[in-house]
């Protein structure tokens, strides 16, 4: 068949079937990736190339053989997602110097050149899923086939995950079968200056896994952008990009640099993470707008398997939306062992329902749920009264404020405006750095000179801006901690009426935490801006043997400020309810 812009594509279209016969179910992630897919079926501007599919496909069970030896047999959903990858293609113009046949100048000419449509792909799938192993298929291919590829490589948060990438790889050339991997080992590697037939053209090296026919190699690198950037890479793997502690957008770094490759190709593949606001969450978040439609990005590949709600640990039929492998590289009866497990070791359920489940949860205790800390979008609250929470700092914390708007169907609207100095955000790393700028361009963050705040600075700043928004506060609840200067001046220019202590401690916050935490779930709390989700990701709990709560951050950069000021707002909201009657 070859090239054509109207073939259902093979191994999408069987899957596609399946799903409709109800013999495979799927998540709402997996429908829409299946709608995307549809979408370029219907796209008379795009080609599919079942030969090429083939290709990788036949290279892989003829070629290739398993940790043990034995052949490999492509699963199905390897199929699915190289599919995705191998299948698709558009044409694009480019206008190229061509030298005249005499040799004295040239002319430029218009050339139809073919493209692979998909350079990115992103696999969330669970534990077990061989998911590795499907990369290693993908690093084997380019580094043997595709006589383009120069430079390969591959990353994750460890050497040991990364390594899983590159042992296939090392146990193919030891055990080869296939007439390429025959071709490719036979000969000696210490033959440098004899006949290039007694050369071996394939080996691992220091370096890594070479091809020495191809000048093509494939390498380890650490899962850190100054480790990544710049690299003219046609093909990474990046493996278990949401499950480790990583504060980096490293598939950006990636593809900073492979992004001058022609036909580049990043894979980024993970179970569920246990780590909050880490470059994980925002591309997670990206994906989502994606897959939803919000914005076309046809170069994208997204397999996103989870279960659709915690209810559906108890299904067992249900499991499959989360490991589509289930019954083939993991038993039914392991993942049972786990669910018990989780049931009795309280301490092993998070990364249980998120390693098996695909169900976002964190490895501590982190009060808010992963949903429960996304923006609604953005409104303003012009002359509607509300309440001020204040969480006072003058070190590396935020100072900060937040807005609670009473709304009259038992909602808050929530608003926050926080501050730090120069030199705070001269010594936060780049990530952060990132994410700052992002506070800084909503305007819930402001930067002011110096060391150390001037909390008459910050007043006055707070004061202007209540003005400009307009905002109507009634009441104000305050952490005493470093806030006398600024709560005498407040009383003296509006009053001491409505002013309410917030002190610290297990005995006050434990029952508006729980309050605040009902109205999360119920999503009653209407912020709109990254920072408070940002500082609502970062809470922890520290609970007593009584039940008691208090707020808590997992690590120093991790803020939790805006939240502690918006518990201050409500403490002060409702001991001043009838100011709001």
């Amino acid at each position: 068949m070859a090239l054509s812009n109207t073939a259902v594509p093979i191994y999408y279209g069987q899957f596609r079937d399946a799903v409709i016969r109800g013999e495979i179910p799927v998540n709402r992630e997996i429908a829409m990736e299946m709608s995307r897919i549809d979408d370029l079926i219907a796209n008379p501007g795009v080609y599919y190339d079942d030969e090429a599919v083939e290709g990788f496909v036949a290279y892989c069970e003829n070629e290739l053989t398993l940790t043990d030896g034995a052949d490999l047999q492509l699963l199905d959903t390897f199929k699915l997602w190289a599919e995705e990858i191998f299948g698709w293609y558009y044409f694009t113009q480019r206008s190229v110097y061509q030298p005249n046949p005499d040799g004295h100048g040239g002319h430029y000419v218009t050339k139809t050149i073919k493209r692979r449509l998909v350079n990115k792909q992103y696999l969330i799938v669970a534990r077990g899923a061989a998911k590795s192993m499907y990369a290693s298929c993908l690093q084997s291919y380019f580094l043997n086939v595709d006589t383009s590829t120069t430079h390969q490589i591959t990353t994750a948060p460890t050497m040991k995950q990364a390594e899983e990438v590159l042992s296939p790889i090392r146990t193919s050339i030891t055990r080869a079968r296939g007439p390429l991997f025959k071709f490719l080992t036979e000969g000696s590697l210490q033959n440098t200056t004899g006949s290039k037939a007694n050369r071996m053209k394939l080996s691992p090296t220091k370096k890594g896994v070479e091809n020495f026919l191809t000048g093509s190699l494939l390498e380890i690198r650490p899962m850190s952008i100054s480790k990544l950037q710049g690299l003219r890479t046609k093909i990474a793997t990046v493996d278990e990009w949401l499950s480790g502690d990583i504060r980096e957008d490293v598939v950006g770094a990636i593809e900073q640099g492979a992004s001058k490759v022609d036909d580049y190709l990043i894979v980024a593949i993970s179970s569920e993470g246990t780590v909050r606001n880490g470059a994980g969450d925002t591309i997670k978040m990206e994906l989502m707008d994606i897959l939803r439609g919000d914005y076309t990005n046809p170069h994208v590949s997204i397999w996103y398997y989870k279960l659709d709600s915690m209810d559906e640990v108890a299904y067992p039929e249900m499991w499959v939306k989360a490991n589509p492998n289930l019954g083939k590289t993991v038993s039914y009866e392991t993942y049972q062992l786990d669910v018990e497990r989780a049931e009795k070791a309280p301490a092993a359920r998070n990364d249980i329902l998120a390693k098996r489940f695909g169900i976002p949860m964190e490895g501590y205790t982190y009060y808010f749920t992963y949903e429960e800390t996304l923006p609604y979008r953005p409104r303003t609250y012009w002359q509607m009264p509300c309440s001020l929470g204040c969480d006072l700092s003058q070190g590396d914390d935020f100072c900060s404020f937040t807005f609670l708007f009473p709304l009259s169907n038992g909602c808050f609207g929530i608003k926050t405006r926080n501050y730090i100095t120069e030199m705070t955000l001269m010594k936060l790393p780049t990530a952060m750095r990132i994410k700052y700028d992002q506070f800084m361009n909503e305007g819930s963050l402001v930067v002011l000179s110096g060391t150390v705040l001037d909390m008459m600075e910050v007043y006055d700043d707070l004061d202007n801006h209540i003005e400009e928004c307009g905002y109507d506060v009634r009441c104000v609840g305050y952490d005493p901690y470093n806030a006398k200067e600024f709560i005498d001046r407040w009383e003296r220019e509006n009053g001491p009426f409505g002013t309410i202590k917030v002190p610290q401690g297990v005995k006050t916050e434990t029952v508006p935490l729980g309050e605040l935490k009902k109205m999360s779930e119920e999503r009653m709390l209407l912020f709109d801006e990254e920072l408070m989700t940002f500082a609502m990701g970062n809470c922890i709990t520290l609970e007593d043997t009584n039940g008691n709560r208090k707020l808590l951050k997992k690590r120093r950069e991790q803020k939790i400020d805006a939240v502690a000021a918006m518990m201050d707002a409500y403490v002060a909201y409702k001991a001043n309810k009838d100011a709001f009657e």
